[in-house]
């Protein structure tokens, strides 16, 4: 089939998140990158995913054993990472396992969180990229927007998305067993994109008492603090308010730090080294690492959520066993719609030869025809076009089935050889 998909990529289950910030798409990058991975041989469509959990590279092509051998140098040459580097990192999926993946990511079922919302609409828009970018094509088309139809399914259809523990949740969980009460402490989100709101809510319902807010545009704070009634920060001001913050949430990711080792010395030294609590959810990180070598300052990152959640999961296995019954169902259906592309042309191949014999040996007889009127002409081209219909009617209706999934694969190689499709007729004999 010339319309292979391969997926190479890697995640929160296979890399840390040290690795994956390394080879993340920040902003602006994912446009360049898709335009890149446009000029790998072999590719014909592409779509790039990158979240604070996964960077994954989905490409169509003829040749997928050229792919999954070009897709890692390709992540490694954008980032400047050595492909040994990421070689014991990185997965690669083909054809059904790569089309099962993609609906399982978008159905949130591969998630730190099975069943969290954020990653369909992180999904949603990096297709959206890609398409504008013309990087997609029919079949990536077809399969991300069976992607997210799958994920509507399984929302709609189990119970998985109630049953999920938030990033917000799992971040409480870590803040009490610090703080031996969240109601007199004053939270700083750095970031208000949907994961840092989500994350918030949790603290304010969890009895945060106030709720500072900053982001790279202010207007975007201002709007979040005033629908959480909170107080809206200027980033570039931010180290004046740090003192302030008993946890802080860092969820703006970017090519540098929002928070150094300096700035939080800092903070901490005004502070009388009052415990501090910091999540950096982002990714790239926006939190230096080295912040937790201080005294008094916790620090979290994204992987550090994974047991708290993993405390959490046996609520969601049934409805989990029900959501990959659901994925079968729609890879199977996704599969027969990408077999069936290869017979369309098979069948109008046909049609086309069949219809050229019936011409050819109508002008052969043109001499005994010629005497005929327009009544008996048109009657002899109803005739000859009925006997074709009839000749085609059989292996039309096996071509059919065999677009539906339900005849042997090898039957469309074997009609293309039987009725020698791709040779001109009027080198054969009639």
């Amino acid at each position: 089939m010339e319309r292979e998909i391969v997926l190479v990529g890697l995640s929160h289950h296979t890399a840390p998140v040290e690795l994956r910030e390394q080879v993340a798409f920040a902003n602006g990058r994912l446009e360049p990158a898709l335009r890149e991975l446009l000029a790998v041989p072999g590719v014909t469509e592409g779509v790039i995913l990158s979240t604070c959990n996964r960077v994954e590279v989905v490409a169509c092509g003829g040749d997928p054993h050229g792919l999954t051998s070009a897709l890692p140098g390709f992540l490694a040459q954008e980032h400047g990472v050595g492909v040994p580097v990421l070689a014991s990192h990185l997965y690669t999926l083909q054809g059904r396992e790569a089309v099962r993946h993609l609906f399982r990511v978008a159905a949130s079922l591969d998630s730190m969180i099975v069943g969290e919302p954020q990653i369909l609409g992180q999904m949603k828009e990096q297709y959206q990229a890609a398409a504008t970018l013309g990087a997609s094509g029919p079949v990536l088309h077809r399969a991300f927007h069976k992607a997210f139809s799958v994920a509507k399914r399984v929302r709609n259809e189990t119970g998985i998305a109630q049953k999920a523990v938030s990033v917000g949740s799992a971040a409480c969980d870590l803040a009490r067993g610090i703080f031996d009460s969240m109601h007199d402490k004053t939270a700083l989100l750095l970031g208000a994109g949907a994961m840092g709101e989500l994350t918030a809510r949790q603290l304010l319902a969890h009895g945060v008492s106030s709720l500072l807010v900053a982001n790279r545009t202010f207007d975007r704070a201002v709007d979040l603090a005033r629908e959480l009634g909170g107080v809206p920060v200027p980033l570039e001001r931010v180290q004046r308010y740090l003192a302030l913050a008993d946890l802080i949430i860092g969820a703006a990711g970017g090519a540098e730090f929002l928070l150094d080792s300096p700035m939080i010395d800092e903070a901490m030294r005004e502070r009388r080294r009052r415990p501090m609590f910091l999540i950096d959810l982002a990714v790239p990180r926006s939190i230096d690492p080295a912040v937790n070598d201080q005294d008094g300052v916790y620090l979290y990152d994204i992987d550090d959520l994974e047991g708290v959640i993993a405390d959490n999961r046996g609520a969601r296995a049934e409805e989990a066993v029900k959501a990959e019954g659901i994925i079968d169902g729609e890879v199977e259906a996704f599969w027969q719609w990408l077999e069936g592309l290869d017979v369309i042309p098979t069948i109008v191949a046909l049609r086309d030869k069949i219809e050229a014999i019936r011409r050819r040996e109508l002008k052969r007889h043109e001499a005994a025809l010629a005497g005929l009127g327009p009544a008996e002409r048109a009657a002899v081209e109803r005739v000859t076009t009925a006997i074709v219909n009839k000749i085609l009617h059989m292996p039309m209706t096996a071509l059919k089935r065999l677009q539906a999934g339900d005849a042997d694969s090898n039957a469309l190689e074997a009609a293309r050889r039987l009725f020698r499709l791709g040779t001109d007729p009027d080198d054969e004999e009639g």
